[in-house]
């Protein structure tokens, strides 16, 4: 799932200086699972921003709002009744769920209110890690469900580098070689031979942007 995370007051508030009325549109989709922009967030930023308005004694206001998802146009069209009444927009949205919402509105501005920072998994609530890098073609069926692009640090398709000591990654001695665990793993699943295949250097097809089309 996408994680985020919310940007700081102080960004939110540069990014918005200039307009009166704004909307606060939450997601209810990753960014409330993960505690970062759903509802509740929503709210909470449009508090913190009209109590910002009211000690500069201006007349801007912030209203929130929060659809089930913004990366899909049947829910975003729920705002269209109401989304002119404002001067600016900002998404707490996953960064394609605000720029969908700029795609549609290209008339309104439309700020993030939030950093993507990764698709991962829950450790627990509020904790999360990064697992996958959308990096367009996966490999974990070959490395034991360990990602050499996300867990590597140089992103090595073909590992371990020469750096890697006693099963820790030279980068940081606190950080597990990626290569070591990928080892440990085929090893376990009597699957060593993959180990030794020697994989094509990645095409890093998501430089490029790519429209993905699921058969129903």
């Amino acid at each position: 799932m996408i994680k985020i995370k919310e940007k700081k007051f102080e960004e939110i508030v540069d990014s918005i200086e200039g307009f009166k009325k704004i909307l606060v549109l939450g997601c209810g989709g990753c960014a409330s699972v993960c505690l970062g922009g759903g509802q509740k967030e929503a709210e909470c930023l449009c508090v913190n921003l009209n109590l910002f308005f009211k000690s500069e004694t201006s007349s801007r206001t912030a209203r929130g709002y929060t659809i089930e998802r913004q990366c899909n146009i049947a829910f975003i069209e729920e705002t269209c009744s109401f989304i002119t009444q404002f001067d600016a927009v900002l998404s707490m949205a996953c960064g394609a769920g605000s720029q969908y919402m700029a795609e549609i509105y290209p008339g309104i501005p439309v700020f993030p209110a939030v950093n993507t920072i990764a698709i991962g998994i829950d450790r627990e609530i509020g904790v999360y890690e990064e697992k996958c890098r959308a990096c367009g073609d996966c490999v974990v069926g070959y490395t034991g469900g360990v990602c050499p692009v996300t867990r590597c640090a140089k992103g090595l398709f073909n590992g371990p580098c020469g750096g890697t000591n006693k099963g820790s990654c030279e980068i940081d001695s606190n950080i597990p070689c990626a290569w070591v665990d990928i080892y440990n793993r085929l090893k376990a699943q009597d699957r060593l031979g993959n180990i030794m295949k020697i994989r094509p250097s990645m095409e890093w097809q998501n430089q490029t942007p790519r429209t993905v089309v699921q058969k129903r």
